[in-house]
């Protein structure tokens, strides 16, 4: 089965035309071309082929591109003639609808006031395709900061910014320190009276349309007066490919134990974790949300 996207314009006309004249070019039918592609094991139905050919449709997906690759082969072509002419994905892929990543959706007044003060929409169009956060946790055992790297992809029309939030459920909070390191800046923050929200607005370096994908960076620090926490974690209101926390202890404050929270708009999981002598832990997720991720530690006995 073939993935096929509508190609955008200068990309169509480039690959559609080198494809056109290279078949012309051998002297061959779409046909001998179905026929060849079919006895290597990369079959491509005439349609498939006459879209490519015409520009209505570019290729997609694995299976495409090795077949493009073999195309190549047969048409006597230089190695990677067509597929440095595809250009990148246009496909936004399965997100499913935005929903808030907490069970009974806790804190979902606190949250949508909170993105109308960032002057935000509730549910943007933007969403993480792979997130990796780290975070450092000092020789008190308590959260130092957490640096987070997203992969961040418009699901439709073109944006400029993105909104992101802190959430301390239940804990009146200071507002922590919220640092761009790179993609963009700060233009906006705002703390919800109840001090269980705080929220920046990042402003993108450049606009990114449909589909598109760039990369941010940012970082929360924890200020002086701030309720000692001992957890960490991240949220997604959309589907993710890839979830990626990295949680790092100081060496000399090793918890006693750790529990993993998992939790969804349907149901919460708790799973113990252990370190087994490391002083890191880390939590994977592969086409994973809405839903929010935590780590829990501490020392003593679980209460």
């Amino acid at each position: 089965m073939f993935e096929e996207e509508s190609a955008g314009v200068d990309e169509k006309v480039d690959f559609a035309a080198a494809l056109s004249s290279a078949i012309l070019a051998r002297g061959v039918t779409l046909t001998w071309l179905r026929e060849r592609l079919a006895e290597s094991g990369n079959p491509v139905s005439a349609a498939t082929l006459s879209y490519w050919r015409s520009g209505a449709r570019r290729p997609e997906g694995p299976q495409s591109m090795a077949a493009i690759e073999q195309i190549e082969s047969l048409l006597d072509l230089d190695a990677r003639a067509l597929l440095s002419l595809i250009g990148p994905t246009q496909r936004v892929g399965p997100i499913g609808p935005p929903q808030y990543p907490m069970e009974e959706g806790r804190l979902e007044q606190a949250v949508a006031e909170t993105f109308l003060a960032l002057d935000a929409p509730v549910m943007d169009p933007a969403r993480d395709v792979a997130t990796t956060a780290v975070t450092e946790v000092g020789s008190d055992g308590f959260v130092i900061s957490r640096t987070t790297r997203t992969l961040l992809q418009s699901t439709s029309g073109t944006i400029t910014n993105v909104p992101y939030l802190d959430l301390t459920p239940g804990v009146r909070t200071p507002a922590p320190t919220f640092s761009f390191v790179s993609g963009g800046h700060i233009s906006r923050r705002h703390s919800h009276p109840s001090g269980e929200v705080h929220g920046a607005m990042f402003e993108l370096e450049r606009p990114l349309g449909p589909a598109q994908t760039t990369m941010i960076e940012w970082k929360l620090e924890y200020p002086p007066g701030y309720p000692s926490t001992s957890e960490t974690g991240h949220g997604v209101a959309r589907r993710c490919r890839d979830i990626v926390l990295w949680t790092r202890f100081h060496p000399d404050a090793l918890p006693d134990w750790i529990e993993e929270v998992e939790e969804t708009p349907t149901d919460t999981r708790v799973t113990p974790l252990f370190l087994d002598g490391a002083t890191t832990i880390h939590q994977v997720r592969h086409g994973w949300g809405p839903g929010m991720l935590v780590l829990r530690w501490g020392f003593g006995e679980r209460a």
